[in-house]
């Protein structure tokens, strides 16, 4: 059960290990740019591919698709970015149903762990296997890999490496189900466990009264997807600009925090302690582009400001 090309590698591996896949439960087709054209997502062209049974239920407590995945007779369910599963789902399957999560349970449990761990500035996650229960990624542990995060690692890249290291501990998880080797571990609870919580516009807005530290983590927690962003003043122009890579540069100044200095070689933003220094950028209606080719043809005026 999943959707994104996330859970493709972990799908692939278990293909390719001759496990027998009997169905892929994946999200329905979405309409999609401008001719709203169906878009299938990652996990089905691949099943496609391979030629793997395919549902795609809209509600996942219907009875017909509870009839559906009975018939499939599966003894073990493995869930990788897919979406809650209602109780009837998880329950069925003789050997329970795992998830793969992104993190280092019981840090980081929900919808974005892999950019909340770098805008918190931590240097170490990795991947976890847990049985599901009634909550949100809250069940009994199973295997967990820790890998470090390097100092100006993204989102990108950081997915990537999450992506390859989890298909490894399913495929460990589930050699160890099928030989009755499993010992889980409930999840410790403490009043300093981190979320990661649903992305929205709000809290992938720049504040640029932060640390320089925390500015520079939120810009590649968030860089390729979906991009920190803030809104630059330029004498008569308001514009909502993306920000997709930035260099950080400690210094001591008397300039007002938010202030924009440029020139024709560097675009750089005064915050505490020091400047932000804009790489790559996009804004409204163009394509992303870096620094040089923006003030190539664009100007800053003295009393520019970022928001």
């Amino acid at each position: 059960m999943g959707t994104p090309d996330f859970a493709v590698t972990t799908l692939k591996a278990l293909v390719e290990n001759q496990y027998h896949i009997v169905g892929v439960i994946t999200a329905p087709d979405k309409p999609a740019g401008r001719g709203r054209k169906l878009n299938e997502s990652a996990v089905k062209v691949y099943a496609k591919e391979v030629n793997l049974n395919i549902l795609q239920p809209i509600n996942l407590k219907q009875n017909d698709f509870l009839d559906e995945l009975k018939a499939l007779k599966a003894n073990l369910q493995i869930v990788v970015a897919f979406r809650m599963l209602p109780k009837v789902v998880w329950q069925m399957p003789e050997y329970g149903t795992f998830n793969l999560h992104a993190s280092l349970l019981p840090n980081y449990r929900g919808a974005a762990p892999i950019n909340w761990a770098i805008i918190n500035g931590e240097t170490k996650t990795g991947v976890s296997t847990f049985f599901i229960d009634e909550k949100i990624d809250t069940g009994d542990m199973i295997l967990q890999e820790e890998i470090d995060i390097e100092a100006d690692e993204n989102v990108g890249s950081l997915h990537d490496k999450l992506m390859n290291i989890g298909s490894s501990l399913v495929l460990k998880t589930v050699n160890a189900i099928k030989k009755g080797r499993v010992k889980t571990v409930p999840q410790k609870e403490t009043k300093n466990i981190r979320t990661a919580y649903k992305l929205n516009k709000d809290n992938c807005k720049i504040n640029w009264n932060e640390s320089i530290d925390n500015i520079y983590n939120k810009i590649r927690g968030l860089s390729p997807y979906p991009a920190s962003w803030c809104t630059f003043i330029n004498g008569e122009d308001r514009l909502d600009v993306k920000i997709y890579r930035a260099d950080k540069e400690r210094a001591s100044h008397t300039k007002s925090i938010g202030s924009i200095i440029s020139n024709k070689k560097e675009l750089k933003i005064a915050v505490t302690n020091g400047y932000i220094l804009i790489k790559e950028i996009k804004l409204p209606g163009k394509r992303t582009m870096d620094i040089k080719a923006l003030l190539n043809g664009y100007t800053f005026e003295a009393n520019a400001k970022a928001l």
